[in-house]
Parts: C-alpha cells; structure tokens; sequence
C-alpha cells in the first residue's frame, strides 16, 4: 500500500497554533500522530512524506523515524535542511528527493512539497500531490489549488493527523473544497 502525509512538523509546537491543530501540547500532538500512523501503515508499506517532517524539536529526528512504520520516503520540503544533514536521521528514509515522479496503481504522479501550477503531464491526466501551504486559507495560493482538479494537498490536517491514501486524498480534498466554498458563500 501507498500512503502519504504532509506537514506533519512533529515536535513543532507553533504548528499547533498555525493550524489551530485539535491538541493540548506538542507532547499530545507527536504521541496521536504515531499512533494514527502506526494504526494504518505496516512495515511493507510505502509512505512518502511531502515534507517538513519535522521542526524545532526537543527530540532528535530519529526518535520519531525509529517509531513510525513503513518504508519512508522524504520529499524535501522547506523545514527539513537539518533533517536530511543528520547522518542517523536520514538512514531512516529509502530515498530523500526535491521532487519525485512515482506510479501508484494506473496513475501517474508528481510529488513536491510545494504546490506547482503546472507540472509535468499536467495536460495528460498526471495528478500532482503537495503540502507546504497547510490549510491554504491564508493568501492565494490555496484558494488557486484548490481549482486544479488533479491537484491533491496531503496536509495532515486536513487527512486526520495520518498518512492516507490516494483515494483517501481525492475524497478528503473535496470535503475541504467543499467546506471552502461553503465559507465563502456564507461570508
């Protein structure tokens, strides 16, 4: 099975503030998040990280890798420079790439950490899934991938604080457009 996550900013306890994330404290929000990984992914699955793994940490980066299930891949995003210097933190990963080009089933797909507006075979059925802008409610950015229709945010917060699958990310994406636009018009 293929899952995949982004943000999740382990350790990063302004993360809870920034998405206004339903936990107590960054102790809360690392031991729910193990949890919800290590419920869905088995050891033979492939999950691949959009990025910003973790950030400013009381624990080392490897003390979070050691504990997740699953053949891990990194998608570089802006918070992870420290993360991919760590010589013990990066042995975790089975590849750490600034953008990735994969298969899951009979889609093709692009991986980055950022949101591009056109990506390769954009014009060809390949779908495109990011993190980087959370829940993109600030700025214009989230509001103009939201009308990409093959473009899929992996936010954790918007996937319930777990890796998800490709399906899992079209349905979760739509329920958030949807309640988007529903803000919008109310407002």
């Amino acid at each position: 099975m293929i899952y995949y996550i982004a943000d999740p900013h382990f350790g990063h306890k302004n993360a809870i503030r920034f998405d206004n994330r339903p936990f107590a404290d960054v102790d809360e929000m690392d031991r729910v998040m193990i949890e919800n990984w290590n419920r869905r992914v088995r050891e033979e699955d492939d999950v691949y990280i959009l990025g910003d793994f973790c950030f400013r940490t009381k624990q080392e980066p490897q003390w979070y890798l050691e504990r997740l299930k699953g053949h891990k891949h990194l998608i570089q995003g802006n918070h992870d420079r420290a993360l991919v210097k760590n010589e013990a933190a990066s042995g975790y990963f089975e590849s750490i790439d600034p953008l990735l080009g994969i298969f899951d089933q009979d889609k093709k797909i692009v991986l980055c950490h950022y949101p591009i507006a056109e990506w390769y075979g954009y014009f060809k059925g390949v779908w495109h899934i990011y993190g980087h802008i959370h829940l993109g409610l600030r700025g214009d950015t989230g509001a103009f991938m939201r009308t990409k229709e093959r473009a899929l945010n992996a936010g954790c917060m918007i996937n319930g604080y777990m890796p998800v699958t490709f399906e899992e990310l079209v349905v979760n994406n739509e329920r958030f457009r949807n309640e988007e636009k529903n803000r919008e018009d109310e407002g």
